[in-house]
């Protein structure tokens, strides 16, 4: 890109509509996709980027590596289930996995804000070393910044890894096609909702604990046994819903789905509906979705169930001709709703 055409661009969100930034534009709902499309990958335009895929693969000599980086910025930093140390590796990690890789190396950037706890700042690091020795990944870079008491809410932490992806592996998006079918590695929601409750002291029946879970190793069992995956999407921000419109708007097909197909524990529903949210928009920090050939699929979910973070695997859902949406579900009671992606942010900084 030349310098008199950066100079030229115009901003193509209008200001009048968006003049500052809100917290809907990291909420992985369509405000993130329209600051994402409209400006970063408006300036940054290149091959790989364009691609938008949860890491870049990049061709180096005769091989293939992927690259991938997070930022995690989470309240609180400590969670049923998990914490920001390890949500750091494993969130790095699950990128790279959703692209075919074997992470092998990450780095990690501390922001710390000034007055931040020692003890508790070793926590988060002996919690992402253990992460990453359960991932087989290295820690071999990183860099520590700090920041007037008051101005970085505690801790941000940065992760990018480097995988190695390998021969005759191609994962895209770009990939789907009719009449494949969609593999959901378990069940939704209890991420959002682990988190929600802690920070704001909701009392439930039964502690929900996030289902942060590295997805490296049920990955890999699926490349392993030859499956001819044609994409992988780990479901974070926005959820399955804004994880299933990610997909389909990159393809030319739609994506239907079957309400009554999709695990969602009881508890996480009942405080769904006690706080107003819609399990199918609420993150997850250890499920993703696999596309395959519809023959595929039984294969992939019996590959899936043999692992604790997969007995609930599922296909819920086929790639189908384009429709007057990009996603459909046919509920419970046999009629069909649109899943639109996230148009604001239903549950503010979970990851």
């Amino acid at each position: 890109m030349n310098n008199s055409r950066i100079t030229e661009m115009i901003c193509p969100i209008p200001l009048s509509d968006h003049p500052e930034i809100t917290m809907a534009h990291g909420g992985g709902g369509r405000l993130m996709n329209d600051l994402i499309d409209r400006i970063m990958l408006k300036a940054f335009t290149n091959p790989i980027l364009d691609k938008r895929h949860d890491g870049a693969a990049i061709a180096v000599g005769e091989g293939r590596l992927a690259f991938a980086t997070d930022s995690h910025v989470i309240t609180p930093l400590f969670f049923p289930g998990g914490d920001i140390g390890a949500l750091s590796v494993y969130g790095t990690v699950n990128d790279l996995a959703m692209c075919g890789a074997d992470a092998r190396w990450l780095s990690a950037a501390f922001i710390i804000e000034e007055g931040f706890s020692m003890k508790t700042l070793w926590k988060v690091v002996l919690s992402m070393a253990e992460a990453s020795l359960k991932t087989g990944v290295s820690i071999v870079t990183g860099d520590t910044k700090v920041v007037d008491r008051g101005k970085g809410d505690g801790i941000y932490i940065n992760t990018a890894g480097i995988g190695i992806i390998p021969a005759g592996v191609d994962i895209a998006p770009s990939r789907i096609r009719e009449g494949d079918a969609v593999v959901l590695s378990g069940d939704i929601g209890r991420h959002g909702i682990a988190v929600m409750a802690i920070r704001e002291g909701i009392q439930l029946e039964s502690t929900i604990r996030s289902d942060l879970a590295p997805l490296d190793s049920m990955a890999g069992d699926l490349l392993r046994e030859g499956l001819d995956i044609h994409c992988m999407r780990d479901l974070t921000r926005g959820g399955l819903a804004s994880g299933l419109n990610e997909i389909a708007s990159m393809t030319d097909c739609s994506i239907r789905i079957e309400e009554n197909l999709i695990p969602v524990h009881d508890e996480v529903l009942g405080a769904c509906e006690i706080l107003g949210f819609d399990p199918l928009y609420v993150a997850n920090e250890g499920r993703f979705v696999v596309i395959l050939p519809r023959e595929n699929g039984d294969r992939a979910v019996e590959i899936l169930r043999r692992h604790d973070n997969g007995r609930q695997a599922e296909i819920i859902g086929f790639v189908e001709k384009p429709s007057y949406a990009d996603v459909l579900m046919i509920s419970s009671i046999g009629s069909e709703r649109i899943i639109d992606m996230l148009s604001g942010e239903q549950l503010p900084r979970i990851c």
